[in-house]
């Protein structure tokens, strides 16, 4: 058992070592300390033998050292992936800490990023920098890339795009993933660079292709993507996340025999969904009761497990065939798929395309994606059958409807090289970024999350700025609101509403009608910006009419009404406020106000202008009241109803 604390008594000597270019110098130290320990003695030896003796001594000494701090690393990397709890984790980043401690660069790599991040409470983003920097010389791709992430934020770096452009072009050259999928992203929307889907095109494709090349070995793990600009007392209770009691619930109900839940709790612990861990045991455990009962799902998933091989069900072709078997045997989709894979690649039977084909059919006849994936492909490659484009291209849609992602992957392929269709630039970019963000680095959207939940705000700002910058909508929106309850402490506050502005503009450009109302709302208040009615009302049209967004509607109305930055319209504001209560039963109330304000101002004005003219200018309400009557009149209503309904009772 490891704490954090023991991992950060690391950090000092590993900052010193790398600030001071002393990895050489240790190896040298450690081969005297170990020539002293041994006392060798070499006498009556020419002195070119002892030169020779001792350049091997320290050659070994140092293959020594270095092949040291590999296992160790390597220890880390095993413990890290077969981690099920925080305490692991925290041992596996001692084995790093200690590898890093020995000059291993990659270990040095995963220290830097735990102190980014925050891992085990350790933030620390000036040592983090301190590694990137020393790592960058060496020719660490993934420290351009956290470099040029730092330098596009101003996180403890100078706020420096063009520099950041360097770092990221730097990265992608040496090989980073992460540096490409922004790069490509930053083409595409024309950031810092001209747009150029081309361009664009090129980066997302490399991303692309090793996403598909590990979807092709194993599933891949949908990430939970939780919007944090929901209301506190859903984001509280989110769908994306399963609550512990309701979990704990949903075991009592299983083990009561609950065939359903048996399956889906299955289903949960066999990939490691909303929240919970990925749990071959537990899997297993759960599909067999429900096998027992007669579940079809349950029965196809067994055999997908063994087909698939892992630690609670070891790979076994004819398993697999005997659970497929009994699936298909009562029309499942899953089951049907199964026997087709195994008729496909020869998996404990002959290879048999007709066969594969036959059951591929009956199962995309059914709607599992898999299965139209799978027709697809064996129409695009021509396994078995003559190649056919259009009916490739048929499946690969109705696959990708459900989200498969080698379907999306091979329809951007398509599209990209325009066989079987139109070539389109465009839409093959958007495919291939579909494709990309299904990354492990997704893994992070969840890590972020709980780090919000937990109080760690700069944690999770931190998290949800690096995949707001590889162009993820979601952590654009995130990010934004964090850094608009300006609770974050790793930015200056005064930078932070211009940050979120920016980044609320790339959410708004990827189609999210909440972001649009937002940056609508900052011209009208001056966050981040000078006031600008004119450009708040275009905003707030584009979330009207393009989103059907209620408080965009209430909004423009409220403009309309009092002719602010557009023409005074009061017969348009009406009509405004009517569509926002019938688009949301939220808005019914603040409309309900907002209409009696309206219409008793306007009666009262009808008055004023018809008996007193000539003291008009008196009793103008901003010279009355003051400029912020049309609360002091809502109020009054407010009043006046409240007295009404008294009387009512009484």
């Amino acid at each position: 058992m490891v704490s954090a604390n023991e991992i950060k008594q690391y950090l000092p000597h590993i900052l010193e070592q790398r600030t001071s270019s002393n990895v050489i110098n240790k190896r040298e130290n450690l081969l005297e300390k170990k020539k002293n320990q041994r006392k060798i003695r070499i006498k009556g030896i020419q002195n070119k033998d002892i030169l020779r003796n001792k350049n091997h001594l320290q050659k070994q000494a140092e293959k020594n050292f270095t092949d040291e701090g590999d296992q160790l690393f390597k220890m880390g990397i095993k413990v890290l992936q077969q981690s099920k709890s925080q305490k692991q984790k925290e041992e596996a980043y001692l084995l790093f800490a200690k590898a890093a401690d020995m000059g291993n660069l990659k270990a040095m790599e995963k220290m830097a990023d735990a102190l980014l991040f925050g891992n085990f409470g350790m933030q620390n983003i000036t040592a983090a920098i301190q590694l990137y920097e020393s790592l960058a010389k060496e020719g660490s791709c993934k420290a351009q890339n956290a470099l040029g992430f730092l330098s596009s934020y101003g996180i403890g770096m100078e706020y420096d795009q063009a520099k950041a452009l360097i770092y990221y072009t730097f990265g992608s050259a040496g090989g980073s993933i992460m540096s490409q999928m922004i790069l490509g992203y930053r083409y595409l929307s024309g950031i810092n660079v001209l747009q150029n889907c081309e361009v664009a095109l090129s980066y997302y494709k490399k991303v692309a292709d090793h996403i598909a090349d590990t979807f092709e070995k194993s599933e891949g793990v949908p990430v939970e993507k939780v919007r944090l600009t929901e209301r506190p007392e859903n984001l509280s209770s989110n769908s994306e996340i399963l609550d512990w009691d309701i979990y704990q619930y949903y075991k009592f109900l299983a083990e009561r025999g609950d065939v359903q839940i048996q399956v889906s709790l299955g289903q949960l612990h066999l990939i490691g969904r909303k929240g919970l861990d990925q749990d071959y045991h537990k899997a297993l455990h759960y599909f067999l009761k429900a096998a027992k009962a007669g579940s079809a799902n349950a029965m196809a998933f067994i055999g997908k497990m063994y087909l698939e091989g892992n630690a609670a069900a070891p790979q076994n072709n004819a398993t697999a065939f005997k659970y497929f078997s009994m699936a298909a045997s009562k029309g499942n989709a899953i089951g049907l798929h199964g026997l087709g894979l195994l008729y496909f690649y020869g998996k404990g039977v002959p290879v048999n395309y007709a066969e594969a084909l036959k059951y591929f059919q009956k199962a995309a006849e059914k709607g599992w994606p898999d299965a139209q994936f799978q027709l697809g492909f064996m129409y695009y490659s021509g396994s078995g059958i003559w190649k056919d484009y259009k009916l490739a291209f048929k499946y690969f849609y109705l696959a990708s409807q459900s989200g498969q992602p080698l379907a999306i992957y091979y329809l951007a392929e398509m599209y990209a090289t325009g066989t079987g269709v139109v070539r389109s630039c465009r839409t093959a970019v958007e495919l291939y970024k579909g494709v990309c963000e299904l990354g492990h680095w997704a893994e992070k959207f969840l890590t972020a999350y709980f780090a919000y939940k937990d109080g760690d705000i700069d944690s999770s700002l931190v998290q949800y700025a690096l995949l707001a910058e590889m162009g993820y909508e979601v952590a654009q929106s995130n990010s934004a609101f964090i850094l608009e309850s300006k609770k974050a402490n790793i930015l200056e506050k005064e930078k932070m509403y211009p940050m979120a502005l920016l980044l609320w503009n790339r959410a708004a450009i990827q189609g999210n009608a909440f972001a649009r109302v937002k940056i609508g709302d900052y011209h009208y208040y001056g966050y981040g910006t000078k006031k600008d009615y004119q450009t708040a009302a275009t905003h707030y049209s584009i979330a009207a009419d393009k989103y059907h967004n209620a408080q965009a509607m209430f909004n423009l109305a409220y403009m309309y009404e009092h002719g602010l930055g557009i023409a005074k319209d009061i017969h348009l504001a009406r009509r405004l406020y009517d569509m926002a209560a019938q688009t949301s039963p939220d808005a019914y109330i603040p409309v309900f106000f907002a209409l009696m304000k309206l219409e008793t101002m306007h009666l009262l004005r009808d008055i004023l202008f018809f008996n007193f003219t000539m003291r008009w200018n008196w009793l103008k309400p901003d010279n009355t009241v003051g400029p912020h009557w049309d609360l002091f009149v809502i109020g009054l209503i407010v009043a006046g109803l409240i007295l009404l309904l008294r009387n009512h009772r009484g």
